[in-house]
């Protein structure tokens, strides 16, 4: 079934829980700079984060204002070095064929993914906000014939069973139940499909969640998965693991650079260093195939 707002004549919402409305409140009302900002500087706007070796170089710009920019434009080059990792891993892809972007955010993932294969790509997010936002920089950009943004529910899209050649998650699984996710991967994608997923994670041989990966989940309304059930839970819906990567070191420098840009700051810079460098929580990036 799906809901609409009261007044909302003809506008329908993705079938979804009660915790879900929650998590679309949340980002249908986000402004976020280090989101905005960072963003501006190309029109690609990711919902993630950065990896590999950040200029630090930047921190010691004298002037005030060019500090500000050079560090937001050192924070959106490491976001891009990580949405084109992804990218990268999406397997030999041609002009023809349809990729899924499974809780796309703004869109920046979808058109780093047509920029480099030339493929039609689907985003959706249960963001209605971010959908539409999506498809005003596609349609800028030129290619909104190619890729289109979808407000719906990630776990129940709607679209045709075997109608994508590659799919991924990034930073959006810890938002559903990963069984769930995964089916809906497996029965979009066709077989020998590529899916890609870069998550945070908390670490199982540590325990049970972190502190600090109980402050994440507050922080942002979320719910981290522990390592172990990405493996489980793929098993359990015809997706083999091809190709798995621990990125947390690449991850610290970005999130030392973030924690010195005084304009971008959210509060939670500091509980995802404590969380790396005391080994409760991964950075990690997993490809697998549908079998």
């Amino acid at each position: 079934m799906t809901i609409a707002p009261a007044g909302a004549k003809g506008i329908s919402l993705p079938t979804q829980s009660t915790y879900q409305n929650r998590v679309a409140d949340y980002w249908n009302a986000e402004e976020n700079p280090v989101n905005l900002e960072l963003g501006k500087i190309d029109d690609l706007y990711h919902h993630h984060y950065g990896i590999g070796d950040a200029d630090r170089s930047v921190l010691d710009e004298p002037d005030p204002v060019r500090r500000q920019e050079r560090l937001t434009a050192e924070l959106h080059r490491l976001e891009h070095a990580q949405a084109e990792l992804l990218a990268s891993r999406l397997g030999p892809l041609t002009p023809d064929d349809r990729v899924f972007d499974a809780g796309c955010g703004r869109g920046g993932g979808s058109i780093v993914a047509n920029l480099r294969h030339g493929c039609h790509a689907d985003g959706v997010t249960i963001s209605a906000k971010q959908a539409a936002f999506a498809n005003e920089q596609a349609r800028a950009r030129g290619v909104d014939d190619k890729v289109r943004y979808h407000h719906r529910n990630m776990l129940d899209t709607g679209f045709a069973t075997g109608g994508y050649a590659a799919s991924w998650n990034n930073e959006s699984t810890m938002y559903v139940e990963l069984d769930l996710l995964f089916a809906e991967h497996a029965r979009l994608l066709r077989r020998g499909g590529r899916y890609v997923v870069i998550t945070g994670c908390y670490n199982d041989t540590y325990g049970r969640a972190s502190r600090e990966v109980s402050l994440i989940n507050a922080h942002y309304i979320c719910d981290i998965h522990p390592r172990s059930e990405y493996f489980r839970a793929m098993a359990r819906n015809r997706l083999v693991p091809v190709h798995v990567e621990d990125l947390t070191a690449t991850a610290l420098p970005y999130w030392e650079l973030r924690q010195e840009a005084e304009h971008l700051v959210t509060g939670i810079e500091e509980t995802f260093l404590d969380a790396y460098r005391n080994g409760s929580f991964q950075y990690l990036l997993i490809v697998a195939d549908r079998v």
